[in-house]
């Protein structure tokens, strides 16, 4: 489980985040949503360590995580989808997969079949340079990769966006299927609010680099949170 308290973050003289809570716990999906410039992607960047907070506390199964890199937070098994796919263009497929290897002891350097299992289009692709995929091929290999790391917290940040909708289905399986598992947290966010209602367990509204709200699903009725994101961005 990781829980963040308070989390404070500046750019400079700018404070993107004002006091936020969020909690991820393994067997659910946390989903982060609101409209583009609130602090979603600030929020990721700082839980993966690519960012250092200003302030607040994050503790990793109870115990307080110092100002770690995003190395360092990698080895802990955090595992990162940055909006954009972040792939390596000139790379294959597997070679893309392989970067995933950095953290992982040397035993454990090894594609699992279960990658190819949930990602078919890899396997076929897998000598294929990453710059030749569709879009939607893209997104699988950027999730695809986070999960060779064997994460035990996944960050997925706007995984549907620009994806056609059949891909967009396969992603939701797949993250469904890793949360049922009951051995991962996953920390979505998302825009597209059926997606994110379907797979969400809990959810975090932001607005400004604030929560405006959140809550466990069965605390939240699905009009309520629509209505309050559609309020948001008719703003």
């Amino acid at each position: 489980m990781i829980e963040a308290k308070n989390l404070t973050l500046h750019y400079g003289g700018s404070q993107i985040l004002h006091g936020i809570d969020l909690l991820a716990r393994p067997g659910e999906v946390t989903c982060v949503m609101g409209n583009n410039g609130v602090g979603k992607t600030s929020l990721m960047n700082l839980l993966a360590g690519r960012h250092p907070r200003s302030g607040g506390d994050i503790t990793w199964d109870g115990k307080p995580l110092g100002r770690l890199s995003a190395q360092r937070m990698a080895r802990m098994g955090v595992g990162y989808v940055p909006q954009g796919r972040a792939i390596f263009p000139m790379l294959t497929v597997r070679e893309n997969l392989e970067t995933g290897f950095a953290c992982l002891p040397r035993g454990d350097r090894r594609i699992p079949d279960a990658i190819f299992d949930s990602f078919p289009v890899l396997a076929e692709m897998a000598h294929r340079r990453g710059g030749d995929l569709s879009g939607g091929q893209q997104q699988q290999l950027a999730i695809a990769r986070a999960l060779i790391t064997r994460p035990r917290v996944l960050l997925l940040d706007e995984p549907t966006e620009g994806i056609q909708p059949n891909i967009i289905a396969q992603i939701g399986r797949v993250i469904a299927g890793l949360r049922d598992r009951g051995d991962m947290a996953i920390v979505l966010v998302e825009q597209f609010f059926d997606f994110a209602w379907d797979l969400g367990d809990r959810f975090l509204v932001m607005e400004r680099g604030r929560a405006v709200l959140q809550g466990p699903k069965s605390d939240l009725a699905r009009s309520d949170l629509h209505a309050r994101l559609a309020g948001h961005a008719s703003a």
